[in-house]
């Protein structure tokens, strides 16, 4: 199920209920149950534009900082976690030492969440070199929105 799937069942579901019990003309139901749909699809929407922005503005930045910080952040977790349950394991096994890091709760989901924002990244790349192709205007229209 997608982001906006979610939203409308967790969120808009007990909102539907209670609209149903408080209002009594279903037609005045289904008019404020298509607003919230309306609302909540239109701010979901006006999030991943901003996201959009803010991935498109690193990965064409001037600096190789500000182009790779998120990769190699996620290097260096993934680093973490092939040591913890890969080689500190098998070190402990063979030869009795093995050091294992300490990965916190908050960096195991900045990781999870890292992974899907790479792969949507990598979407977006596509996407953009798609835009940019003979017809770059279209890219440039999408930007300045």
């Amino acid at each position: 199920m997608n982001l906006i799937g979610n939203i409308l069942t967790t969120v808009a579901g007990p909102i539907f209920d209670v609209i149903d019990q408080a209002v009594e003309d279903k037609d005045q139901a289904n008019r404020l149950k298509a607003e919230i749909q309306r609302r909540l699809i239109d701010q979901q929407d006006a999030a991943l534009q901003a996201s959009m922005k803010v991935i498109l503005a690193e990965a064409t930045g001037e600096s190789w900082l500000q182009r790779n910080w998120r990769p190699l952040l996620m290097t260096v977790i993934v680093a973490i976690v092939g040591n913890n349950y890969l080689i500190a394991p098998y070190l402990g096994a063979m030869f009795g030492v093995g050091l294992q890091l300490e990965l916190p709760d908050a960096l195991w989901n900045l990781m999870t969440l890292g992974v899907g924002g790479y792969i949507a990244g990598r979407s977006g790349e596509k996407i953009i070199g798609t835009l940019r192709g003979p017809r770059g205007r279209l890219l440039d229209e999408i930007v300045t929105r």
